[in-house]
């Protein structure tokens, strides 16, 4: 992935669209990452995979609370709060 400081896509903007335009193009601020610039269409296109896969999930929890594969909600989010 293409990489430009803040500034550099500032005084550059032209430059890093069109780079953006091929492949999507890091924003460093304080030499860390912080944001990504890419087409309208490699947007979309990660919107349409994100959307997709939520579709899967909800349909999989829908099978499994039909199938009686259900859980206690305390114990769900005890479980999840022991990661953090």
């Amino acid at each position: 992935m293409l990489s430009f400081t803040a500034n550099q896509a500032k005084t550059q903007f032209g430059e890093m669209i069109a780079k953006a335009q091929r492949e999507p193009v890091s924003i460093t601020k304080n030499g860390k990452p912080s944001v990504v610039v890419m087409s309208i269409e490699d947007y979309n296109e990660l919107e349409a995979i994100k959307l997709q896969s939520l579709r899967d999930k909800l349909a999989r929890s829908i099978a499994q609370a039909q199938n009686g594969q259900v859980h206690d909600g305390d114990t769900v989010f005890d479980e999840l709060m022991k990661d953090l």
